[in-house]
């Protein structure tokens, strides 16, 4: 507030100049009745004045300007000092605390020096009561141990006959442990000899099995040799059939481009007079699958022959379905 007041007068004052000045020429122009001399020898001063003012102005702003920076500085320099002092008031409080500190511990250090001496000597005189105490105990221990003695050696003659009792029980315990380690180990030949007994009678068992297998095997070999000249006979007629129930299949199968190359394996079963009672793809190509049994279920009836050995062989079997292209 007092910088800015300092500049305010300066420039009142210097626009007052200014104005005043614009004013005297304005009035000098206008006055007619007044010789002409006289008001160029008016004005002429009047202009150095104002060049004259002006320039006192400019340095007496210049002068209030040096000294706003000069008290701004010194306000810097006395804030600074303050700062110091108040830093350096705070390290001293510190230190005066830290002493206080200090002094604190030493007392209570000191208080505690005196509670242990205190301490000290009430224990050094309970000591010297104790001992006093124990003096006369000392005494009655004696005599309690002379009657201790007596009956230690009275308990000691019972500990020995107590002893005599424990190792007779200790020598019954072993005893009856060698006898139950002799019957486990029996036990245990016996259930060795039972296992052997019975892995005896499970090798006699699997002999007489191959035995029996064997013999069967050779009857089986025999009824083979015996039934060959059928069975080839059989076969052949099987053979022929299947062929037939193929073709039949085949004549009944719609085929198209994207069945070419595969195949699907079906089973079926027939009743005796040819009858499909159950048809059933095992694996293949879904497409192909799909129509063999379209194909089957369209024929209804399929070739078998009127022999029953044949049927037999025929009554439930597997075909592989393959289309075929002209």
């Amino acid at each position: 507030m007092s910088g800015k007041s300092d500049l305010t007068v300066p420039v009142s004052i210097s626009a007052g100049i200014h104005i005043g000045v614009i004013v005297i020429l304005a009035l000098g122009i206008s006055f007619e009745d007044k010789p002409k001399q006289m008001q160029t020898a008016a004005s002429a001063p009047a202009v150095q004045a104002i060049v004259i003012d002006q320039q006192k102005v400019s340095e007496r702003v210049e002068q209030l300007k040096k000294q706003k920076q000069d008290a701004l500085q010194q306000e810097k320099t006395r804030q600074a000092e303050l700062e110091r002092k108040a830093l350096e008031a705070k390290r001293e409080r510190e230190r005066e605390q830290e002493k206080i500190k200090t002094l604190e511990i030493q007392r209570k250090q000191k208080e505690a020096e005196t509670q242990k001496a205190n301490d000290a000597a009430k224990a050094a005189q309970v000591k010297q009561q104790q001992e006093k105490e124990r003096a006369l105990k000392a005494e009655e221990v004696r005599k309690q141990k002379e009657r201790e003695q007596k009956a230690s050696e009275e308990a000691a003659k019972q500990a020995a006959e107590k002893r005599k009792q424990e190792e007779a029980a200790a020598k019954k315990a072993q005893e009856d442990r060698q006898r139950a380690e002799d019957e486990r180990k029996r036990k245990e030949e016996a259930e060795r000899k039972l296992r052997e007994e019975a892995e005896k009678k499970r090798q006699a068992a699997e002999t007489k099995a191959r035995q029996e297998r064997e013999m069967a095997e050779a009857m089986a070999a025999e009824q083979d040799s015996l039934s060959k000249t059928r069975n080839r006979q059989v076969l052949s007629e099987v053979d022929k059939y299947k062929a037939m129930i193929i073709a039949t299949i085949q004549r009944n199968l719609v085929v198209d481009e994207s069945m070419r190359g595969k195949s699907c394996r079906v089973f079926i079963r027939l009743a005796p007079d040819g009858f499909v009672t159950t048809t059933q793809t095992l694996e293949g190509d879904q497409v192909v699958c799909r129509a063999a049994k379209v194909s089957i279920n369209k024929a209804g009836r399929l070739p078998v022959s009127p022999e029953p050995a044949v049927y037999q062989q025929l009554k439930e079997i597997n075909l592989t379905v393959s289309p075929e292209f002209n």
